[in-house]
């Protein structure tokens, strides 16, 4: 069942023309540079230091690596980084 619900959802954003990230509800991971990192869809902050955090998402965890980090803004759904990033790693 849940991969016929993932099958008619991808359906109906092809249709609409809707980003898969809503319909599937995937993180969206905007980088400016090598300084801000702004995520959006995620499930919580697991681990946070200003060389390391990482982040719950629906579907697997990201890292971000690097020095001076900072959280400017924090929602429910959206977190903004800014700081020198030296890696970004996705694990599903």
């Amino acid at each position: 069942m849940r991969r016929l619900t993932r099958k008619w959802n991808q359906f109906t954003a092809k249709i609409l023309d809707l980003p898969q990230d809503v319909v599937q509800d995937l993180p969206r991971i905007t980088m400016i540079g090598n300084v801000q990192l702004y995520v959006e869809n995620h499930k919580g902050v697991l681990h946070f230091s200003s060389e390391h955090l990482k982040l719950e998402l629906t579907k697997g965890k990201l890292d971000v690596f690097g020095k001076q980090l900072v959280i400017r803004a924090i929602l429910s759904e959206e977190v903004f980084i800014e700081g020198i990033i030296d890696d970004v790693k996705y694990i599903p």
